[in-house]
């Protein structure tokens, strides 16, 4: 056995309950692996070397991933360089890959991710390893869209499409014009974003495209239908996506089959989301806490309760607050809520205080005076807000009177018969 596999196993048996021992031995090995690579030590040497310092490293990041230390970790990917610089650039993106993948596991880590991607794009731009920077670019462009960083996403994706165009890489390519159209989505011009993911398929159609960006396209596609209030559509392509990631054994399956649910609530048809859960697929998610919320939100939408719905928001408001699609449609459905909710209330009445209404709807009273006002505009019912009282006037809905409509079409008629004939009395002239 050689020193180093001595060290590492003395590591490994001291990592759990000694972190800073053992934190102290993988740099040991990799101090030492670095003067061997450097010195004039035979070909065997330097391999049996690497192969050390590869195992250390991989082993020093899992540690601080355990300890949740999410800058020891950045330091890990920075002291890897001198690796990446005697290895082969293929073997070079998959350890930096796994490296910071262990980010994912480590909570509040996005801006030292970030920094970490941004100082290693510039090494790999320094060093021309063009796959390996484009591989990192996509990476940050996509924590910049998670931060809600849109104008530093856009600056980097104008730029990557830029090299890519010029490379004719489709599938990274198709990768990038996914995450344009993901950004643009976030920023609110919808008109933008459907152009970038046609791009994104058109990329993709000229290739063969794995499972999961295939599924990420249809998601990203269901997405913009449920933004144009195309629920049937987006239903279909969030169904297309849940079956594709739940044989790919995929995380995201779980956010297609909520956006699933989500549809079926805003189509009026809460009933349907008991059925849809009970099928073989989505069995195994029924029971989650992000699962519960979506069958409690169509639970209060069936029983058109708005203080039920506003009981589900408060309870499992890290759940529905965290998904921006979730959030915008959840909030024009409890508009809607609060619209029937109120036009249940002064249907009855022809006039009403507006106090009493607040207070049957659980409202402030400026609240559902503001709503009041809209819906009158809106001409959904017809009446008058008599602020000086604090009341509600509400009228019968005015019968059509056709006399006015009648007298204009007979008018018409009778130009049609003057000019026929005046047309006669120039013929006989």
């Amino acid at each position: 056995m050689s020193t180093n596999d001595a060290l590492l196993k003395e590591a490994d048996s001291v990592a759990a309950t000694n972190p800073k021992r053992a934190e102290q031995i993988y740099k040991q090995i990799l101090d030492s692996a670095a003067s061997t690579s450097n010195g004039t030590s035979s070909t065997g040497e330097r391999d049996q070397s690497l192969r050390g310092q590869e195992a250390a490293m991989i082993k020093l990041a899992e540690l601080h991933r355990d300890q949740k230390n999410a800058k020891g970790l950045a330091e890990v990917i920075t002291l890897s360089r001198s690796f990446m610089s005697s290895t082969a650039k293929a073997k070079t993106a998959k350890l930096i890959r796994t490296l910071l993948n262990y980010f994912n596991d480590i909570p509040n880590s996005r801006q030292v991710q970030i920094d970490v991607l941004t100082d290693n794009i510039e090494w790999s731009k320094r060093e021309k390893r063009i796959f390996l920077k484009h591989s990192l670019e996509i990476r940050l462009v996509a924590l910049q869209l998670e931060a809600s960083q849109f104008k530093a996403a856009l600056t980097r994706i104008d730029a990557l499409l830029t090299e890519l165009k010029r490379l004719d890489d489709k599938m990274i390519l198709t990768e990038v014009h996914l995450l344009e159209s993901r950004v643009y989505r976030g920023i609110g011009n919808f008109t933008k974003a459907k152009a970038a993911l046609t791009s994104a398929r058109t990329a993709a159609n000229s290739i063969y495209c794995p499972p999961h960006l295939q599924a990420a396209l249809d998601l990203q596609s269901g997405v913009l239908h449920a933004e144009e209030k195309d629920y049937s559509t987006a239903y279909s392509y969030f169904f297309e996506t849940f079956e594709n990631m739940t044989a790919q054994d995929d995380p995201s399956a779980l956010t297609a089959l909520k956006y699933m649910l989500l549809c079926k609530v805003m189509l009026n048809s809460p009933e349907d989301v008991t059925a849809l859960l009970s099928i073989k697929l989505a069995t195994k998610y029924a029971q989650l806490r992000e699962i519960e919320c979506m069958r409690a939100i169509a639970v209060a939408h069936q029983n058109r309760n708005l203080a039920e719905f506003e009981k589900v928001l408060r309870d499992y408001k890290d759940e529905l607050s965290s998904d921006q699609t979730i959030r915008s449609h959840l909030a024009a459905l409890y508009d809607t809520l609060l619209q029937q909710n109120l036009l249940r209330i002064v249907e009855p009445y022809s006039v009403v205080e507006i106090e009493y209404v607040a207070k049957q709807v659980g409202q402030s009273r400026q609240e559902v005076e503001a709503k009041l006002s809209q819906m009158i505009l809106d001409k959904v019912f017809h009446g008058v807000l008599d602020q000086g009282r604090g009341c509600l006037l509400v009228y019968d809905e005015p019968e059509v009177d056709n006399t006015y409509g009648a007298a204009i079409d007979t008018l018409e008629q009778v130009g049609k018969v003057v000019d026929s004939l005046y047309a006669k009395t120039v013929k006989i002239a």
